[in-house]
């Protein structure tokens, strides 16, 4: 059992001739590892390669220029977050990971950002990097229409026509992380990870991750399997919001990070949040409850699950250093 590499080739637009193979595959990944690879994806290597780039910049900024840029000065969380900022099991230590996050370009008057909805409203950027919006937003577009793409093909692979989650995805919150991971510490003990285990909240997550590795994946069986870089591709998994969407039929798997590189630099890796709008309903599609049979899961927006999200990993740090305490 393992996480399967996907090729997407002539599945890249809808009614492509692979479409249909191509959803198959998708659908006995997302029964059983909720990851998978996907290659021939239709993003030049040297779009990546620009993205690690300014990750890079971004995080070597000195200390006190990312601290005036913290998250904490956003009211949707843009900008960087410190190390150990973030807890996201609740059994483990604080998150060995620094970030930068940013996301799309709304306008002013959008009425999503007067309301102040969570991922709706400007990024923070530092002037010292005047070209970093630029590329970031080229990113965010390119890896917007993939993510559109792979969940015209969820539909599809679930029977339902390409163009299902379209309308729920017309205005979708995301986000795009840039991460440093440390090396791991010298004599750490097993509750210390770069990232905790912990499954993604929203639908689709599509990760450019570099050579280091360390990425983990928690198979149905209990065991946990290295998402081992593979040149040219990017990782690709399901959120909660598919496990709701398809009434327990698809999964979203565990995964932890843990930065075991024997060369001791640091790790970088870019992932990108993918989530329909804000008010898109999530509950069982049809198809996916037996009649006579109540749904798994109560239905709820994709705002509200979100918004619940956010605060449950974010009050993790502060309760378990209240326990530690006591």
């Amino acid at each position: 059992m393992g996480i399967p590499v996907i090729d997407l080739s002539g599945a890249l637009a809808p009614g492509g001739p692979r479409s249909a193979e191509v959803a198959q595959q998708l659908r006995a990944a997302a029964m059983s590892a909720g990851f998978f690879y996907v290659r021939h994806h239709g993003v030049p290597a040297e779009v990546v390669a620009r993205q690690f780039s300014i990750a890079r910049e971004l995080m070597e900024l000195p200390l006190e220029r990312r601290e005036a840029l913290s998250i904490q000065h956003s009211p949707i969380m843009r900008g960087f977050e410190a190390l150990g900022a973030q807890t996201l099991d609740a059994s483990a230590r604080p998150d060995l990971k620094e970030s930068f996050y940013c996301g799309m370009n709304w306008p002013a008057d959008h009425p999503y950002v007067l309301a102040g909805h969570q991922t709706y409203g400007p990024s923070q950027w530092p002037e010292e990097l005047p070209h970093a919006q630029a590329i970031c937003e080229a990113y965010i577009d390119t890896m917007n229409a993939l993510s559109l793409r792979l969940m015209q093909l969820l539909a599809l692979s679930l029977g339902l026509p390409e163009d299902h989650f379209d309308a729920a995805c017309k205005d979708p919150m995301v986000t795009l992380r840039m991460a440093r991971y440390p090396a791991h510490p010298e004599g750490a003990d097993e509750r210390t990870f770069g990232a905790g285990a912990h499954t993604d909240w929203g639908a689709v997550t599509v990760l450019a991750q570099d050579a280091h590795g360390g990425l983990e994946v928690q198979m149905p069986d209990g065991s946990w399997v290295p998402a081992t870089p593979i040149e040219g591709c990017f990782v690709v998994n399901l959120g909660d919001m598919i496990p709701r969407w398809t009434n327990g039929l698809y999964h979203s798997n565990p995964h932890r990070v843990r930065n075991l590189h024997s060369g001791g630099a640091p790790r970088y890796s870019i992932p990108f949040f993918y989530e329909p709008e804000f008010f898109a309903r999530i509950e069982a599609v049809p198809g996916t409850v037996a009649p006579g049979e109540a749904p798994k899961y109560p239905p709820c927006t994709a705002g509200e699950h979100l918004n619940e999200m956010y605060q449950r990993t974010y009050s993790l740090k502060q309760t378990t250093e209240q326990t530690e305490v006591a």
